[in-house]
């Protein structure tokens, strides 16, 4: 008898989240891990050996969004339902947080990074994703951030002060955390068209949260957007820029010699460039919002050219970003950029587990079946990438498709 999730897949097409295999491939699955793989089918051979067939006509990796904050709902667009939902129980957000991951596995993103909470629930999440028989994206947890007090971030991060703060506030962060977040700005002021405010941190500060971070073999994700800040997070060489709005050719240059990620995050301010009035926002604002949108899209493009790793992630749980289907929105904006589809889907798939330090990111021999079975080539219509036909976990095991 075959142990559990051992099966073969022949499918027409595939991407190995580095390049695109444009001819019938035979694959074995066995105990959930990708066995072997060999062109052409051989699906009737390895029947007559007793072997479960299965047949697909596009397979790619897992996606893995690699910036989420589980525990908010982004289908809520009422401002006073989301400042009201933050006062729940804690197990009322646990429940929402659950909800989050299951509804992104299902679209097909089979991990994500939470990109923090104060109340723990994305620790708890991780766990739970872990255990036997979840039904749950994995989860790679931040857990709670570090700022300055009384600036933004309060959702997500902790007060540090001195020198002795922040480096005692980090090795303790690093116990539980797989990374650390830095709160290094505030949010975008739309209505002025730029951040305004000064960075949390200075160069030097925010070297001692990288340095002591990475003593204790974690990397660190900061929170920014501006050109002040943007300095201070290249200079100090935080592992991943969040947002990053407001981008220039001399960072990403300093990106690209220092190997830093960048996640530009572009759903949260579409969202509000497209529905203005859930806002109330005025001409004026929405012309600073596509001005952004656009300038935004040229940087990444300039990041693409210029070889800065990239990765997809959406901000999921922000107003009007859904968890697991705003990840089709984010590489809708990629490709908008100009990005070629086979450099939007590796941001999607293998660079987020480089990143991450996965020892098997690609969909090869002795990996994770951490896959999605597509009904058409994305290569072709990328839209079939929205209606997952079937999605392995990562376990291998096969779950039901997203609800249309």
């Amino acid at each position: 008898m075959n142990p559990p999730n051992t099966f073969a897949l022949v499918v027409d097409q595939w991407f190995d989240g580095e390049q695109r295999h444009a001819q019938r491939t035979t694959m074995k699955v066995v105990d959930g891990r990708l066995e072997a793989v060999a062109a052409g089918d051989h699906g009737d051979a390895l029947i007559g050996q007793g072997w479960p067939v299965e047949r697909g006509a596009f397979l790619m990796p897992g996606l893995v969004d690699a910036h989420v904050h589980l525990f908010l709902d982004g289908a809520s667009t009422d401002s006073k339902q989301r400042s009201e939902h933050l006062k729940q129980p804690l197990e009322a957000l646990t429940d929402t947080a659950r909800r989050s991951a299951a509804q992104a596995l299902a679209n097909g993103v089979t991990g994500v990074r939470d990109g923090g909470d104060r109340y723990g629930i994305n620790h708890r999440l991780r766990d739970e994703a872990r255990s036997p028989g979840s039904a749950l994206s994995q989860v790679r947890s931040v857990g709670l951030g570090v700022k300055r007090a009384k600036r933004y971030g309060a959702f997500m991060a902790t007060d540090v002060g001195d020198d002795d703060s922040i480096r005692s506030s980090v090795r303790e962060l690093a116990r539980a955390n797989d990374e650390i977040k830095l709160i290094l700005t505030g949010i975008i002021d739309f209505d002025a068209g730029a951040v305004t405010d000064e960075p949390q941190f200075t160069l030097e500060e925010a070297r001692s949260v990288v340095e002591t971070a990475h003593a204790a073999g974690r990397k660190v994700m900061a929170h920014c957007s501006g050109f002040k800040g943007l300095v201070v997070a290249a200079g100090a060489g935080v592992d991943s820029i969040e947002h990053g709005f407001f981008m220039d050719r001399t960072t990403l240059a300093l990106m690209r010699d220092k190997n830093l990620a960048w996640t530009p995050t572009f759903c949260p301010v579409h969202f509000q460039w497209a529905s203005p009035e859930v806002a109330g926002w005025s001409a004026q604002t929405v012309g600073h919002l596509r001005r952004i949108l656009d300038a935004h899209a040229e940087h990444l493009h300039l990041a693409h050219q210029m070889g800065v790793r990239l990765l997809v992630g959406t901000d999921a749980g922000s107003m009007g970003v859904e968890h697991g289907r705003a990840m089709f929105d984010e590489i809708d904006r990629f490709l908008e950029a100009g990005l070629p589809l086979a450099a939007v889907l590796r941001a999607a798939t293998t660079e987020p587990r480089r990143h991450f330090g996965d020892p098997q990111p690609l969909l090869a021999p002795g990996a994770s079946f951490e896959a999605v079975q597509l009904a058409a080539s994305p290569f072709v219509d990328v839209q079939v990438l929205r209606q997952p036909q079937r999605v392995w976990d990562a376990a291998g095991r096969r779950l039901p498709a997203a609800v249309p």
